[in-house]
């Protein structure tokens, strides 16, 4: 059974970081394009990140360029999403989903999800 399982959500001020884990269970990671989701109370899921299988496209919302990096350890079936100096304004529930192939897709072509971790940003 294919699963994803996203971990590193947190409590943190403003100006702190969080590494979020994503790890693919039951496939190997290296054919899948893995991208980052997140979503406010209130508001729409966004894409926030995403990398290709051969780490060759790496994409950001505009909000979190300079700020976030996502990167693959294929070895480990992990993908991490670097997060820096974070912003009241960044706090959602993160998602990680998956599809496979070389390239960073539409949100609804994703065909694996997460169940989320929560990161809030707060003082």
């Amino acid at each position: 059974q294919l699963q994803l399982v996203e971990s590193g959500g947190g409590l943190v001020q403003p100006g702190g970081s969080l590494r979020l884990s994503c790890v693919v269970l039951g496939f190997t990671l290296d054919f899948y394009a893995i991208g980052w989701f997140r979503q406010a109370p209130g508001k729409e899921r966004e894409g926030v990140s995403c990398i290709s299988s051969s780490s060759g496209v790496r994409n950001y919302t505009d909000s979190v360029k300079g700020r976030f990096t996502i990167s693959r350890d294929n070895a480990k079936n992990t993908v991490y999403l670097q997060m820096n100096s974070l912003k009241p304004e960044d706090t959602a529930v993160y998602y990680c989903a998956a599809l496979y192939g070389d390239s960073c897709p539409e949100e609804y072509e994703y065909a694996y999800w997460g169940q989320g971790t929560q990161v809030t940003v707060s003082s």
